[in-house]
């Protein structure tokens, strides 16, 4: 279960310095962007989080969902925040989000059980 996680976070971390070695300005100051409209604002970053799992979901990509839900899961989302988190996905991306949120599912329990885990 915890590889699951782990491997994400190694793969996209690994990824991510490998997209940054090789890019260019635009694709810097949009990165910069991301980083700046996540931090702590007028709406704290856990409702930022949940409202970028939302359209992760309702975008359909996979990767942006486990990135979400992880970083949902450390500003301390419950199970039953995120059950209403992908409802509103659920009804704003229509039926073909099921499979995501199935898979959403599956991860945010291989997160849970990765720090149950670590904690013993």
């Amino acid at each position: 279960m915890q590889d699951k996680v782990n491997k994400f976070r190694v793969e996209r971390s690994r990824l991510q310095n490998l997209m940054q070695e090789h890019s260019g300005l635009s694709t810097k100051r949009f990165l910069s962007l991301d980083n700046q409209v996540y931090r702590e604002g007028v709406i704290e970053p856990k409702n930022k989080e949940m409202m970028g799992l939302v359209a992760s979901l309702v975008l359909r990509c996979d990767d942006c969902i486990c990135y979400h839900l992880d970083r949902c899961f450390q500003e301390g989302v419950s199970d039953a925040e995120l059950d209403e988190i992908l409802a509103i996905g659920l009804v704003v991306g229509g039926s073909i989000t099921i499979p995501h949120i199935r898979r959403a599912w599956d991860f945010w329990k291989n997160i849970t059980l990765t720090t149950e885990n670590t904690e013993e």
